[in-house]
């Protein structure tokens, strides 16, 4: 006879198997997506890095350009910056293939919740790379050239050149995420909205530390950075009033959830032994006179109700031993019957 254990340990190897094979047919869309859009952009990679390095050129000395110390530079370089801008452009698809592996398994209040945050994230992050590309750049590099020595020539490497932009698309891509992060705090109850605007000063001084790390060691970034995550930090308080009869229905529907999990956990067991009844009802009925006399000691009135001593209770403890022992043997035998006809 199959151990029942074994059925599940079974079954769920083979659940986990699929979704090992899911989300590596999904890696692979992602891997084949990005590698044709990559292709497809390599010959406009030298086209891409002068788009790129245009807002420093443009603030350097007449006829001065960017050099190249590495020998392989002038060829690699483009083409790493030509897989950055595919990964950039491919990042909504791959955010989808990842949602479409993960929210099967969320609750539709939780989809409803994080299916509008994923969308904006992405904008979010254009937005702050765009942000530093016009505004962020330009000014740096126009106080760099500026400020530089009259016996220094200022021409930079491409790669360094490429390392400086990169870091500072990410800095301000991930300080745009600022409103995301608020509300997901407030509509997770990690935080009240309360509590935020009370710790208001400490976050705009908390802006202007992360922002001294994260920009180049002038005033002029770091400002740049700080103030926009403060408004940005602002706009997140204020989404999350607009949005507060939401966060609250979606409080509501995880508890519900929650209670219900909690109230319907022992579901699995009572099916399971509806199951063993409906296949064995030749044993329940012989063993019918032991629930009547269950249900005849559960119909007692209170008034009619007396402790057992000692004695009667591992009496009644010993018959009800015995009971499960022939039930369990007629479970038994009217398996082997059904195996073994």
């Amino acid at each position: 006879m199959t151990n029942p254990s074994d059925n599940a340990q079974e079954v769920g190897f083979k659940a986990f198997l699929e979704h090992l094979i899911e989300l590596r047919d999904r890696l692979l869309r992602i891997v084949i997506v990005l590698g044709v859009v990559f292709i497809a952009l390599s010959p406009f990679a030298q086209d891409l890095y002068n788009w790129l390095s245009d807002p420093l050129v443009r603030q350097l000395p007449h006829g001065e350009k960017l050099i190249a110390i590495g020998i392989a530079s002038p060829f690699l370089i483009p083409f790493k910056l030509a897989l950055m801008v595919a990964f950039l452009l491919t990042l909504p698809y791959t955010f989808y293939q990842i949602w479409g592996f993960i929210a099967p398994g969320l609750y539709q209040h939780e989809k409803r919740l994080i299916t509008p945050l994923l969308v904006s994230s992405v904008g979010l992050f254009y937005i702050g790379m765009a942000f530093a590309y016009f505004v962020v750049i330009p000014m740096i590099s126009k106080a760099a050239v500026a400020f530089a020595p009259s016996n220094v020539n200022p021409t930079p490497d491409i790669a360094t050149y490429l390392d400086f932009t990169v870091a500072m698309f990410l800095a301000f891509g991930l300080s745009f995420e600022t409103p995301v992060a608020t509300i997901l705090l407030i509509g997770m109850g990690v935080v009240s909205a309360e509590t935020l605007i009370k710790a208001r000063p400490y976050i705009i001084v908390g802006a202007f530390a992360v922002s001294m790390f994260l920009t180049p060691p002038d005033v002029v970034s770091q400002t740049l950075m700080a103030v926009p995550v403060w408004l940005l930090f602002e706009l997140g308080l204020f989404l999350s009033r607009v949005f507060a009869k939401h966060l609250e229905r979606f409080h509501v529907e995880k508890e519900a959830h929650e209670a219900q999990q909690n109230s319907g956990s022992n579901l699995p067991v009572v099916a399971a032994g509806a199951a063993a009844a409906a296949t064995t009802g030749t044993a329940w009925e012989d063993d019918k006179h032991v629930f009547e006399e269950t249900v005849d000691v559960q119909s007692t009135d209170d008034e009619e109700f007396r402790p057992l001593t000692e004695a009667e209770m591992e009496a009644e403890l010993e018959r009800m031993d015995a009971e499960f022992k022939r039930m369990e043997e007629n479970f038994r035998k009217e398996a082997e019957d059904k195996k073994d006809p």
